[in-house]
């Protein structure tokens, strides 16, 4: 068996963990190193900064990794593939051309550009967004390492594509070796969120001295299968539970497309190899969709929020005078005007701040005067006629403008890939020969129920993990659970109605549950909980990124 491809993560998001290429290249053996830049809201902020200046428009922490890591990474024969060009990806590598220079390093750069359709939105339908870009797949990127490149920066791929481009690259996958391609899909998705694969963000994470977990790497296999690890002597976890929570992060049902292959997530198979060591194998792959997703993002307004403080007795009544007097106040009303209570007050609190409630008051409108000071000032106007003890957590403000993200389709003919090799040489990446129309996979059966008997009233946390997410407006949960004996209980017990009573906000809306027993698995998609997504600020949590700990807090009568 050939020796696998050492494969690393050095970043999860813009604004990750600025040392972690240094610590990566230092903390043990390594052939690949990849970073994923790019979330939806970081093509908003990239779209804004390419509106003040065309030049721009990617990571710019990226350039700054490579100043102190490039040689590290020339010398240590590390080659770095990461998504970090972001809107200009050509522009990214002429400026890493330009720094190699500077450092006086023999490195050869290459950049895969394509997946900006903004030049054609209103050709292909998507009106005038702000930006417009297709999720590009894994064969630019090998073509840019088969190339000779040492490093690869691209625009909007799927974060998967980090991982799987090099694999393919190396091991001369074809465009049909679908399992090959699907099982370096999983090893992709579960390293690109960075520390969440190594103990961050994870349910039991009481059970384990994590400290600030280091970041991960997968040894991918010439079959596709991988080990999921970390470098030794790192802070952190990597078990079977740490792994499967980034498997249900942000995915929905059985089938996760994607532009090269289509990963069948039912039949992934993990195994505790060994310390930190988990094995992913077993993964089924089919062709891709014969469409390609698309990001839009547009400017949706201005929005403007205040937050009330309300303390001590007469919670509910301090809040209405204030929201009545508010609004009463408002010479124009915002289009959208969202009050949230949130009692976090106690009785006969030891502490003021424990005696003491937030209002939320978070208004939105196409006219930036109207969320501005004309909204945040006739708060403030109130402070010396409302209720007792009226304060708030921050001074009056003016209104910031937010983007919507939604995602679209094309046909993927009609995107044309490009790999730029180091020589400037362009080599047109061709759409997939074989598609497959998408269908959920039905639900397979459940397992036996456990046998009625005494129960106890207690967290459901005890008994489940969880890890939650977004996609746009809707809201990603996925609810593991660790033993069979829990799995039979939990398979039977958290239905969608279920779901709905425990998580009340959720209760109009439309929720989808996915099975999956080979992770002893549920996975929750929630329609519209998160409005017109992050950047809007819709919700408390706008990333539903805690609405699983939500779930888990919630009590439930558990068996004996």
């Amino acid at each position: 068996m050939s020796a696998p491809l050492r494969i690393g993560n050095a970043s999860g998001f813009y604004g990750d963990r600025f040392s972690a290429m240094r610590e990566m290249l230092d903390g043990g053996p390594l052939d690949v190193l990849t970073g994923d830049y790019l979330a939806e809201l970081t093509m908003l902020i990239l779209g804004r900064d390419r509106l003040k200046d065309p030049a721009r428009g990617y990571a710019k922490t990226f350039l700054r990794q490579l100043e102190e890591n490039l040689g590290l990474a020339k010398d240590k024969g590390v080659r770095i593939v990461a998504n970090a060009g972001g809107l200009n990806p050509a522009g990214l590598a002429t400026a890493i051309r330009e720094l190699a220079e500077r450092l006086g390093l023999g490195v050869t750069v290459a950049h895969v550009e394509g997946d900006d359709l903004l030049p054609r939105a209103a050709e292909l339908g998507f009106g005038t967004p702000l930006t417009a870009n297709a999720y590009l797949g894994a064969w630019g990127i090998a073509e840019c390492l088969r190339g000779g490149a040492d490093v690869v920066v691209t625009g909007r791929v799927t974060d998967a594509s980090l991982v799987v481009g090099p694999a393919a690259a190396h091991f001369g996958w074809r465009r049909d070796d679908y399992d090959a391609l699907a099982g370096a899909v999983v090893a992709g998705h579960v390293l690109e969120c960075g520390a969440q694969a190594t103990g961050g963000n994870y349910a039991f994470f009481a059970e384990h001295d994590l400290g600030t977990p280091g970041f991960p790497l997968a040894e991918v296999h010439a079959d596709g299968s991988s080990v999921i690890t970390k470098h030794e002597g790192t802070p952190g976890a990597v078990t079977v539970g740490t792994v499967t929570a980034q498997l249900l992060y942000e995915i929905s049902g059985a089938r996760y497309a994607g532009p090269d292959v289509t990963t069948r997530f039912d039949t992934v198979e993990l195994a505790q190899e060994g310390p930190d060591r988990v094995r992913i194998s077993g993964t089924k792959g089919e062709p891709p969709p014969p469409e390609a997703k698309v990001c839009l993002n547009t400017l949706g307004g201005f929005r403007n929020s205040t937050t009330f403080v309300l303390t001590g007795l007469d919670i509910e009544a301090k809040a209405g005078m204030v929201r009545e007097q508010l609004e009463a106040a408002l010479t124009r009303r915002p289009a959208k005007i969202r009050w949230t209570l949130a009692r976090t007050d106690h009785q006969d609190a030891d502490t003021e701040q424990r005696a003491s409630a937030l209002l939320h008051c978070a208004v939105v409108d196409d006219d930036p005067k109207v969320a501005g000071r004309a909204f945040s000032g006739a708060a403030i106007e109130l402070a010396l006629s409302s209720y007792p003890g009226f304060h708030v957590t921050a001074p009056p403000s003016d209104a910031a403008p937010y983007g919507v993200y939604r995602p679209s389709f094309v046909d993927i003919h009609e995107i044309a890939q490009v790999a730029v090799l180091p020589d400037g040489t362009r080599i047109p990446i061709d759409a997939a020969a074989e598609t497959l129309g998408l269908s959920d996979v039905d639900d397979p059966p459940l397992p036996e129920p456990l046998e009625p008997g005494a129960t106890r009233e207690a967290p459901l946390g005890t008994i489940v993990g969880a890890r939650s997410g977004d996609k746009g407006g809707d809201a990603n949960l996925g609810v593991w659970a660790r033993t069979d004996e829990h799995w039979r209980w939990l398979a039977h017990f958290l239905t969608v109605e279920e779901f709905r009573r425990l998580l009340p906000e959720t209760a109009s809306l439309p929720v989808r549950r996915y099975v999956l027993p080979n992770l002893r698995a549920l996975n929750f998609v929630v329609t519209g909980l998160l409005g017109e997504g992050v950047a809007s600020q819709y919700r408390f949590d706008p990333q539903a990124k805690a609405l699983g700990e939500w779930l888990r807090a919630r009590h439930v009568e558990v068996p004996t």
